[in-house]
């Protein structure tokens, strides 16, 4: 599969490779460790990987650590984690951090200085964006713009050795105030910021600004294509005049592809963490949130999420893919891949009354009937049930093929059942349903021809396991969270209902040899996998595809 990518970045790379400017591709997966990797994150982890794969080439897992503010060992880890889980494999390319080139940012900082290209400012963060200008007016030069060589160097010195406040000085790179691209007023390389570094502990109080330290961390590690996001086009100019004036090793290329956006998900890190923070969410792998961590514990696969990234396309304008799209392909590999097996999430109580109570015996069914490979089960079969409320109706409505009063149903894989008697609470609430069995239906058809239109499932109540089922919607209301209105917060359209908490429901016994992690279907009601850390169960889709049904409509 991944030898057939082609798209515009690919073609790029083809005329590269016939120009004779690229022998062999390298590219990388630059995450910043501040928060776990998304959906979004699945996009530019394919992106790269596949292309590198496709050209026999190499691809680096770098972490963008210069910030170290938020940065966490956590979210190290848990990058490596979804980067193997992902895609299978540890990059061949190798894994680097870019706080280990801090040295070299340092140096080439140095010759800037020294070229004439880099001055130390002591405008504050405000007086630097009054003189940036506008994007119809041009910026004026910083009143320290024309210190000299002798006097940038020492100060840079200086803020090295710590004799500075936080935020008092920084180091520009020295280019045009006048620019059209605001990315190239000047902009700021170095920050003076006093923050423990989970990797360089106390050693460094200043810090190399991403736009800066990420053409030469590319450079030094011989990266022929720098493909990242749609909103770094505008800085692709800086980035060329970084590797152009910096004495570097090697020039990259940098090209953009637009984001992935998804209906009713937000992707900004900084919402994520606060959905954490604020306990709006269980944690970074909470089943609603859109993190590769989250979406493993739901149940998802690396081969749907990737199936989901190439059917949404690679492309450079940006656009809104639907939710649904994700739970096609999901669904669409579980419907051939995943066991059966049966559970009752809301149970009611069917007794059948000329069975024998201390009789059990057992049904054959496939455990995929897919897959005749999959094999067999044998489910037990008893005097006392279960079977979902939902499928009996007391007072049936038009059209009812399910269970009711003197009504048939095919119990499935077993017997067709007659309803005699409803047994009901003193509020009326319907506690038991007794029936009885056609005994001559277990493998077939009614000797006298009669048609029963409705099958439900059931499992057998002495043998039943008790389970918690955990139910997952869509964790906003909003379809596109980037409109969310001026005047309101996005927390507002978090959707109440994004989760279902269903205790004491009934699973088949053939579920407790199903190892944790294993898919299954629970028939007629979705798919669903074992929480590797609570032995619940999540439901990782519903059967119902919304999004085949649209497509095949259109």
């Amino acid at each position: 599969m991944m030898e057939e990518v082609s798209n515009f970045l690919t073609e790029i790379i083809d005329e590269d490779i016939a120009a004779g400017l690229s022998e062999r591709i390298h590219t990388r997966f630059p995450p910043e460790p501040n928060g776990y990797l998304h959906i979004g994150s699945a996009k530019a982890i394919f992106i790269n990987w596949s292309i590198a794969k496709k050209y026999g080439g190499l691809f680096n897992l770098r972490y963008d650590d210069t910030n170290p503010v938020k940065e966490d060992t956590e979210y190290v880890d848990s990058i490596w984690e979804d980067i193997k889980w992902l895609t299978g494999e540890e990059p061949n390319g190798g894994v680097y951090y870019g706080s280990d080139y801090f040295e070299t940012c340092y140096d080439c900082a140095v010759a800037l200085i020294k070229a004439g290209k880099a001055f130390v400012c002591d405008l504050t963060h405000e007086e630097m964006r009054a003189y940036r200008g506008t994007l119809t007016e041009a910026g004026r030069n910083s009143p320290y713009r024309d210190r000299p060589v002798e006097e940038n160097l020492r100060l840079f010195e200086e803020m090295r050795a710590g004799k500075y406040a936080d935020g008092s000085k920084t180091l520009r790179a020295k280019i045009d105030m006048a620019s059209p691209n605001m990315n190239l007023r000047d902009p700021a390389i170095y920050r003076i910021v006093r923050a423990h570094h989970h990797r360089q502990g106390d050693k460094w109080c200043i810090y190399p600004l991403y736009d800066f330290a990420h053409p030469i961390q590319d450079a030094l590690e011989g990266i022929t294509h720098s493909l990242c996001s749609i909103e770094f086009e505008n800085h692709r100019p800086l980035y060329e005049w970084v590797v152009d004036n910096c004495p570097l090793p090697h020039h990259p290329k940098q090209r953009e592809f637009a984001r992935l956006n998804v209906t009713h998900t937000v992707m900004s890190k900084r919402y994520l963490r606060e959905l954490v923070e604020t306990g709006k969410v269980e944690g970074w792998d909470d089943p609603r949130m859109p993190t590769l961590s989250a979406l493993r514990r739901r149940g998802y696969t690396p081969s749907a999420i990737l199936d989901f990234v190439q059917r949404a396309g690679i492309a450079k304008a940006n656009s809104l893919v639907d939710i649904q799209l994700l739970e096609h392909c999901i669904r669409e590999e579980l419907n051939d891949t995943a066991l059966r097996r049966m559970a009752v999430t809301e149970p009611l109580k069917l007794v059948v009354t000329n069975y024998p109570e201390d009789k059990t015996e057992y049904f054959e069914v496939p455990n995929n009937p897919r897959d005749e490979q999959a094999g067999m089960r044998q489910v037990p079969f008893t005097r006392e049930l279960y079977i979902e409320q939902s499928d009996f109706a007391q007072v049936p409505p038009p059209k009812f093929q399910r269970l009711k009063p003197e009504g048939e149903v095919r119990l499935m894989g077993a017997y067709i059942v007659r309803c005699n008697e409803v047994v009901t609470d003193d509020n009326g609430n319907v506690i038991e349903v007794r029936c009885t069995a056609d005994l001559e239906t277990g493998n077939g058809m009614p000797a006298d021809g009669r048609k029963v239109k409705g099958t439900i499932h059931w499992v057998s109540a002495p043998t039943a396991l008790d389970a918690d089922i955990y139910l997952y919607d869509n964790l906003f209301t909003l379809e596109n969270t980037g409109d969310v209105p001026e005047d309101t917060n996005y927390l507002d359209y978090l959707n109440s209902e994004s989760l279902k908490h269903l205790t004491g429901c009934k699973l088949e016994p053939s579920v407790a040899q199903v190892p944790t992690g294993t898919r299954m279907q629970f028939v007629r009601m979705g798919y669903f996998v074992k929480d590797h850390e609570d032995g619940r169960y999540n439901r990782i889709v519903t059967l119902k595809d919304s999004f085949a049904k649209a497509q095949k409509k259109a």
